[in-house]
């Protein structure tokens, strides 16, 4: 028998079992959470006797006789000081590493209560965050320490009355930081039902057969599916139908992430152990794992239609004459790798069938509800208006939670069992399975004349898209339309071209396309300025697009562009410091290039209150927040008098993929346009006047297609800007980045700084620590030798807001979520280069003290 005191209480078990397994699933304590199951990401931490313990690798005989601690367990003014202290702070987006680190923060302030910050992120220091960049976490703990030393009173809330540039709460943040907020994996249903995928043996080979039958022997075990049992289309896909849902008879493995067969049993236990007993005949097949090599003639067939997935060309003015006449020229090879985006919830979806009404439900941690339902509607053959899918919390994206990787296999396992079912990832097949950030080769060749005025570009760029289209093309061309850089001149070639291989698919990730080709592109600006003998500072500021001039794409730059006071921001703290390096970007925010974005919102008055219901699903950017500080600045109503509802497909209007920065602007403008029409309706009555209204706004961010036949094609609504600035210590590590962002108007703040702060961080690990090797197609490192930066390895990031934006749309705001990661890398290059000499090309960079020995 095994004791344990949990949360005060006394609990008693005969069994041996996972301590994180009593807390989550017996005792239901969900601000537990189950990251990686592999004692690596600290979201499962919990005190044992006073000491914060990954409770994912505890047996309960390792804790037989302890003391364990949940936040559930806190007291009631713990709660309120660490709910305060995390609202104030803005540590909190996508919010499921917060319990654990709230933990974290608990266990150091009761042992010390006038703690630095470098004592802080030790403390913090086994448990990752993806999204804040830790800063803003540090912030919150210290600022609860200030407030537990001053004798505990909790300052009062800010209220949020609009956009008014304060620091206000989020309003999520109760909820994220107490852990009672649910995740798609901390709901439970009666009669729920755990499916799990037989993966593909090798990553190019036919499926000649499929025996089931010792696997359907095993105790608790329901269903086991194939692709002959999917009613609808086996291939779906975000965009292009070239991913199949299962691997049918006779059908080719693409990589090792594909589903052969879906196992649905009472237990995750019933279903491991009859996964082992599946049967798969294979006929193995060469497979590529090289875009160079798989483009050759004879190279093996990823898809029977080719292994080029897309092509871009881009030409505009006269590159060859430019490049031919110009005083300085270079020409530079550089390589950039596969990334994983580490989000720290795993994939999860539940999915019910109701049978009498022929319809599915789906609860999902995604990136877009009405994704999801159309391609599951695909896969089923249902009409889209049977599959209602809604939202739960979405514990981090950046990209990765775009395509199907559980949505579809719980709905069909609902649909044959007619019971709810439960499809989790495990953190290696997380790893496995989503599509990547896309590894490219880049020549890029940029000149400039006498004065170090930009005269040309021509750059070659070649895409790994992985096994499957995913957002292959599209982030192909995002690469090559931003692949000239944020500067005013107009004579560009550049090619690029995605190619298939039986690797793990690559598809959208923070920067989408954009980090990779602005990492060749700036790099190349600094051996320009080194000829011209100018600062690298100097030649981005003479070139730097202003208002009215035409961008390389042919667009006029529009009135708020401010790409040159962000340069201005920086410029002392640049060229004061010996090592200091510097870069700058611009990305679109929307889809643009002549694609339909549409932003909806419904609001409609109920019980007095304004409830605000589009179907753009919140990753942890804060959508929720932006939509009721525009409710609130546009109708004057206060926040009590607002409710915001999680994205969902039977009351939410389609407002597309949280994707591309496109929300706050496309979603946020059609929840001005709805607000309008509710002030033009309450006229000077209240709120109640108008109980039972619906008011519907929507926006279409109307752009030019690709190769439109016009002098300046708009290919994007709006723009951001942004310049960064890596300093180093003597010793080559990290001392501090300095990040100042053009973003339109900032209508939270502490929001804007929290983006610009993780995603720094994270493109600092694309620069210098993180790893994703693969060795024939398969990924060969866990989550904890990723390379992820951890909170007392991260140098201090100043994020620096430059507003200028006049326009309405969107009252002024520019989505910042994707450039805040793109400039970091070639600006951390720069700042090596200025410290050794070493002009490095490849990234994470070699030869720097992060470079693993």
């Amino acid at each position: 028998m095994y004791t344990l005191t949990i949360n005060g209480k006394i609990y008693q078990s005969e069994q041996d079992k996972r301590l994180m397994d009593v807390l989550r699933n017996e005792l239901g304590l969900k601000s537990v959470k189950d990251g990686c199951s592999e004692g690596a990401c600290g979201t499962c931490t919990v005190l044992i006797d006073g000491k914060p313990t990954k409770c994912c690798v505890q047996k309960l005989s390792r804790v037989d006789g302890k003391t364990v601690q949940t936040v559930e367990g806190l007291t009631d003014e713990e709660k309120e000081l660490y709910v305060y202290a995390f609202g104030q702070a803005g540590a909190v987006q996508c919010g499921f590493c917060i319990p654990g680190m709230v933990i974290c923060a608990k266990a150091l302030l009761d042992q010390n209560l006038n703690p630095t910050r470098d004592e802080i992120a030790f403390a913090l220091r086994n448990n990752y965050c993806r999204c804040t960049g830790y800063k803003k976490i540090i912030d919150a703990v210290e600022l609860a320490a200030e407030i537990k030393r001053g004798g505990g009173k909790i300052p009062e809330v800010p209220p949020i009355t609009g956009i008014g540039g304060q620091h206000i709460h989020r309003i999520d943040v109760r909820e994220k930081v107490l852990g009672t907020g649910l995740y798609t994996d901390d709901m439970e249903f009666p009669g729920m039902l755990y499916a799990s995928a037989v993966r593909a043996e090798y990553p190019r080979a036919i499926v000649r057969g499929i025996d089931t039958s010792e696997a359907e022997k095993v105790p608790g075990i329901v269903r086991i599916a194939t692709a002959a049992d999917i009613p609808g289309e086996n291939k779906i896909g975000h965009i292009k139908h070239d991913w199949d849902t299962l691997i049918p008879i006779l059908g080719y493995t693409h990589y090792l992430g594909d589903a052969i067969a879906l196992v649905c049993g009472e237990t995750l236990e019933a279903v491991e152990q009859a996964k082992k007993l599946v049967k798969v005949d294979y006929e193995v097949k060469e497979p590529v794992f090289d875009p160079h090599e798989a483009m050759k003639e004879d190279a093996p067939l990823v898809h029977r239609g080719g292994n080029v997935l897309a092509h871009e060309k881009l030409k505009r003015g006269d590159p060859d004459t430019a490049i031919a006449n110009a005083k300085y020229v270079v020409t530079r090879h550089y390589e950039t790798p596969f990334t994983e985006h580490a989000f720290m919830e795993p994939e999860c979806a539940i999915a019910d069938f109701d049978r009498n009404e022929n319809k599915v439900t789906i609860w999902s941690s995604d990136q877009g509800v009405y994704t999801t339902q159309h391609e599951c509607a695909l896969m089923l053959g249902l009409p889209a208006e049977h599959v209602h899918v809604v939202n739960a919390l979405v514990g981090g994206g950046f990209g990765g939670k775009e395509d199907m990787s559980v949505q579809h296999h719980a709905a069909l396992m609902a649909y044959l069992t007619g019971r709810p079912v439960k499809v989790k990832l495990t953190r290696a097949e997380s790893l496995l399975i989503h599509p990547k950030r896309h590894p490219m080769s880049i020549e890029c060749t940029t000149a400039c004349d006498e004065n170090g005025i930009l005269v040309g570009t021509r750059v070659k760029v070649v895409s790994d898209t992985g096994a499957y289209a995913s957002l292959g093309g599209p982030v192909l061309q995002r690469a090559c339309t931003h692949a000239a850089g944020p500067y005013n001149y107009q004579n560009i070639d550049i090619d690029g071209t995605a190619v298939y291989t039986n690797n793990p698919p690559a598809g959208a990730f923070r920067g989408f396309g954009v980090t990779q080709t602005c990492f060749a592109t700036e790099c190349n600006l600094n051996l320009l300025a080194e000829m011209v003998g100018i600062s690298p500072w100097e030649i981005r500021y003479r070139n730097a697009i202003r208002p009215g001039q035409v961008l390389p794409n042919g667009q006029i730059a529009f009135e708020g562009t401010a790409l040159a006071e962000t340069l201005e921001a920086v410029k002392d703290v640049f060229e004061s410091h010996p090592r200091a390096g510097i870069a700058c970007a611009m990305k679109n925010a929307g889809v643009g290039v002549g694609l339909a974005d549409w932003g909806r919102c419904r609001l409609t008055v109920e019980d007095g209150k304004i409830h605000i219901r589009s179907g753009a699903s919140c990753i942890g950017q804060g959508l929720g927040t932006v939509l009721t500080q525009i409710v609130c600045e546009t109708t004057g109503e206060p926040a009590e008098n607002t409710v915001y509802v999680a994205a969902q497909t039977n009351t939410a209007p389609d407002s597309g993929v949280t994707s591309g920065s496109r929300q706050t602007l496309v979603t946020g403008e059609a929840c001005r346009r709805a607000c309008q029409q509710l002030v033009e309706a309450r006229g000077n009555g209240t709120l109640a006047d108008l109980e039972g209204q619906e008011f519907y706004g929507e926006y279409l961010a109307k752009t030019d297609p690709m190769g439109a036949d016009k002098p300046n094609p708009v290919s994007h609504v709006a723009y951001g800007y942004a310049t960064q600035v890596v300093l180093l210590n003597e010793d080559g590590t990290l001392e501090k980045v300095v990040a100042a962002h053009d973003v339109g108007r900032a209508i939270n703040p502490n929001a804007c700084e929290g983006q610009i702060e993780g995603g720094v961080v994270m493109s600092l690990g694309y620069a210098l620590t993180e790893r994703f090797p693969l060795k024939d197609g398969k990924p060969t490192l866990k989550l904890g030798q990723l390379g992820l930066f951890r909170a007392n390895k991260t140098p201090d990031v100043e994020a620096i807001l430059v507003e200028k934006n006049k326009p309405d749309l969107a009252c002024g705001a520019v989505g910042i979520g994707e450039i805040t990661s793109i400039p970091t890398a070639p600006a951390v290059q720069g700042a090596y280069y200025k410290l050794d000499g070493k002009f490095r090309t490849s990234l994470p960079l070699e030869d720097t003290p992060y470079t693993p020995k």
